[in-house]
């Protein structure tokens, strides 16, 4: 792997934790949502909306739960549904 790549790769880490322990995270809460009989009522853009904010939570909790741009994504990803849902974002 190129150094510029190393150092991007480490600083995730540092951010978000190992890979593998928010896969693991991130997976399972999509498991259950996707299970789940309502599912199949949301539209494609709900969700991707709600599998994007499940990757935020799983780099919450297996990563820096203090870091604001997380919370500050999961917050965006809702307030774009939001803004779909009042038609004010196609």
């Amino acid at each position: 792997m190129s150094t510029e790549l190393n150092e991007v790769l480490a600083e995730r880490g540092s951010r978000y934790g190992s890979f593998g322990g928010h896969a693991d995270v991130t997976q399972a809460i999509k498991r259950v949502m996707q299970r789940h009989q309502g599912w199949g009522n949301l539209t494609a853009s709900q969700k991707e909306a709600l599998e994007m904010i499940a990757h935020k939570i799983g780099r919450i909790i297996n990563g820096d739960p203090d870091y604001v741009d997380s919370w500050l994504d999961v917050a965006g990803y809702a307030q774009l549904v939001v803004a779909q849902l009042k038609g004010e974002n196609p």
